[in-house]
């Protein structure tokens, strides 16, 4: 069955080739959302029956420039690194070069605690129970990042495999572990499997010096101007520049299942643990919610998993200052949707274009913080507590 974003471009791009010219009826919505939610650049990528169907950039890479956003324009990825991080660990796990629940203490040459960086861990037992399953779908109980903490330590908020929690530390040791076992940095797997495979020539998880000059200028929520950051160090948590061609590439190609097998794509993108956090951040916070049940929101590995109207669906965000990224999937039309911004205020735009693209999807915006432009009422911390879903989907 044809989405509601492809029955759309047909009708605005009747003729159109396999990549269309922009639909005048979509880039004159996808505007007026940048300018209701103060959006300086966007650029937005459909994806049917695993392949791109439309692509177009709006608005300025550098404002003061005026210069526009293009669909190569570099960009930075923020955590949609993850996702692709995730696709490569699945590749090694095809290859049993990597076993999802195999102990830490069986996949390092020496204790966790050991390692620089991880001496925080040395009086607690529990790294012993991590698993890549548990890195890879946020189940590890480490919270996001160690400096959240007042004294600035990595440690466990929960018990190993008991609750998703967000941590960016679990990619990075998941990271420890891939570079170790295959011998190889993570900048060259990442080229080597992922990258060349789906022809993403303008991604890279360092800077690279042809990069120079064609990189977007970020902006935050009030306009400040952010310099895009030169990262030299390759992290599988977030260090991938991309483009909104090669991101899109990547997802299409993700929705085809090329590149795994049949068993590690079900896999990845089986439920591992339902999700009862309130909302995504700070997901270490305590508070449990049956709200998202009824949608099946749950973690799979690299990305999160629910029930849609249109089936089967998953999703990944990449946010920094300066930065929304959004990435969604249909897994039984292999249809989705690719936006990448340079705003700190793009997250109040996506829920309204994926609504504009595909209809209601059921998409757990409030849960994401995706909180639209048109709801400042929804956005005080004391609504923490008090989910809200979209009509239908309760």
């Amino acid at each position: 069955m044809k989405i509601r974003a492809l029955i759309v471009l047909a009708a605005l791009c009747a003729g159109c080739a396999a990549v269309p010219q922009r639909g005048p009826g979509v880039d004159a919505d996808v505007r007026r959302l940048m300018d209701a939610a103060l959006v300086p650049g966007l650029a937005l990528a459909v994806i049917d029956h695993g392949q791109v169907v439309y692509r177009h950039a709006y608005g300025h890479a550098d404002v003061a420039a005026a210069r526009p956003l293009r669909t190569d324009t570099i960009m930075y990825g923020a955590s949609l690194t993850k996702a692709a991080f995730a696709y490569m660990v699945m590749q090694l796990v095809d290859e049993q070069v990597l076993a999802l629940d195999a102990p830490l203490p069986s996949l390092l040459s020496k204790p966790l605690p050991d390692y620089p960086g991880y001496a925080d861990l040395g009086d607690d037992p529990r790294w012993r129970l991590l698993t890549p399953r548990m890195l890879l779908s946020h189940t590890s109980g480490l919270l996001n990042w160690r400096f959240i903490n007042d004294n600035r330590k990595l440690d466990f908020k929960y018990p190993p495999g008991s609750r998703y929690v967000y941590s960016g530390e679990g990619l990075q040791i998941l990271q420890l572990v891939v570079e170790e076992r295959t011998g190889t940095p993570l900048q060259t797997l990442m080229r080597q499997r992922v990258f060349e495979r789906f022809g993403m020539r303008n991604t890279s998880m360092v800077w690279r010096d042809d990069f120079s000059g064609r990189e977007t200028v970020h902006y935050g929520g009030d306009g400040t101007v952010i310099a895009h950051q030169h990262r030299s160090r390759a992290r599988a948590a977030g260090s991938m520049d991309t483009t909104l061609d090669d991101y899109a590439s990547f997802m299409a190609g993700v929705l085809r299942g090329e590149g795994l097998s049949a068993k590690a794509r079900e896999e990845m993108f089986s439920p591992q643990l339902a999700i009862v956090s309130p909302r995504q951040f700070p997901s270490h916070w305590p508070g449990e919610t049956a709200a998202y049940r009824g949608i099946g929101l749950a973690a799979g590995l690299g990305w999160v998993l629910y029930n849609s109207p249109l089936g089967p669906a998953f999703f990944k965000e990449g946010n920094d200052d300066g930065t929304n990224n959004f990435a969604l999937g249909f897994l039984r039309t292999q249809s989705g949707v690719v936006m990448l911004s340079n705003s700190s205020n793009a997250d109040r735009m996506f829920l309204p274009a994926v609504e504009r693209l595909f209809g209601g999807t059921c998409l757990p915006w409030y849960w994401m913080g995706y909180i639209p432009y048109d709801r400042p009422d929804l956005r005080p911390p004391d609504r923490h507590a008090q989910p809200v879903l979209s009509p239908g989907c309760e």
